[in-house]
C-alpha cells in the first residue's frame, strides 16, 4: 500500500492518505500528492477535490520521529519545514474548486490542520478531532489556531488547545464544524454524494463563492461588499447565470 496517492475520477480528484503503519501521519508523498490535486483542480472537468485516508485514521499529523531529527537543523532549516505545511493549508484554501475532508478515525494535530482547511468535513461517527501539540510541548500550526477560531467558541477553541481535549464528530457536528456525521467506512461515499451534487452546480459561480466566504472572516465589511458587487457584476453576463436564469424561467434543470 502506498504512503499516499492521487486517484483521478474525472469530475473529482482524491487524495488518499495510506500511512496506515502511523495513523496517517504526515509524509513528503502526502504534501505531493495534495499539491498535485491542487494544481490539476484547475482543469476545466475537475468539480471537487476530496482528501480521505487508508487505515481507519484521516491524518494524526506530524510524526514525532521525524519532529526529533528536526531538533537538529538551524532554525531556518525548521522554518522552511513549517513552511511547506503553511504552504499546502495555502494551496488547499486557494484551489479553485471545493476539498472535501473525509474524516474516519480522527484528525490530530496538523491532520485537524487539514481537516479544518477544507471547505466542508463529513466525519465517521465516534472519530476524534484532537489538537495533541500541547502534550509535546509544542504549539499548533498550520492554521490551526486561525481555523479554530473561526468556528468554535473561545473557551472550547482554548480548551482543545491548552489541554488537548478530544472532541467528538457528534459535538463538532453540532457546533456547526462538521457538515455530516456518517457511519464509520462511509465517508468517502458521503464525500463522494456532496462532490456529486457540487457537478450539478455552476463551476465557476462556486469557485468565486467560495473564495468570498473564506475571505469574509478577515476582510473588512466594506471591502467585503465591494468584491461581492464586483463578483456578481461579472456573474450577471457569465454563460452560467445565462443557463441558469433561462433554466428556473422555463422551469427545468439548468445544465452547467
Amino acid at each position: 500500500m502506498s504512503v499516499a496517492r492521487l486517484e483521478d475520477e474525472g469530475d473529482r480528484l482524491v487524495v488518499v492518505n495510506g500511512n496506515a503503519a502511523r495513523r496517517g501521519a504526515l509524509s513528503p508523498e502526502l504534501y505531493d500528492a495534495i499539491n498535485a490535486a491542487m494544481a490539476q483542480a484547475a482543469e476545466p472537468r475537475v468539480r471537487a477535490v476530496i482528501l480521505t485516508s487508508d487505515g481507519g485514521f484521516f491524518c494524526a499529523g506530524g510524526d514525532l520521529n521525524v519532529l526529533i531529527e528536526r531538533r537538529k537543523l538551524a532554525t531556518e532549516e525548521r522554518r522552511g519545514r513549517v513552511d511547506l505545511l503553511h504552504d499546502l493549508v495555502r494551496g488547499i484554501r486557494a484551489c479553485p474548486v471545493p476539498v472535501i475532508a473525509a474524516v474516519e478515525g480522527g484528525a490530530a494535530g496538523a491532520g485537524l490542520s487539514l481537516a479544518l482547511a477544507c471547505d466542508m468535513i463529513v466525519a465517521a461517527e465516534g472519530a476524534r478531532f484532537t489538537a495533541a501539540y500541547v502534550k509535546a510541548g509544542l504549539v499548533p500550526d498550520g492554521g490551526l489556531t486561525a481555523s479554530l477560531a473561526r468556528i468554535l467558541p473561545r473557551p472550547l477553541a482554548m480548551e482543545m488547545c491548552l489541554l488537548a481535549r478530544p472532541v467528538e464528530a457528534a459535538q463538532m457536528a453540532a457546533l456547526g464544524a462538521v457538515n455530516e456525521v456518517v457511519p464509520q467506512g462511509e465517508t468517502l461515499a458521503a464525500a463522494q454524494a456532496i462532490a456529486d451534487r457540487l457537478a450539478q452546480g455552476p463551476r465557476v459561480a462556486q469557485g468565486v463563492i467560495r473564495h468570498l466566504v473564506a475571505a469574509a472572516y478577515d476582510r473588512e465589511e466594506t471591502a467585503q461588499l465591494d468584491a461581492e458587487r464586483d463578483a456578481m457584476v461579472t456573474a450577471q453576463v457569465g454563460d452560467e447565470a445565462a443557463e441558469g436564469i433561462a433554466a428556473f424561467l422555463e422551469k427545468r434543470r439548468p445544465s452547467f
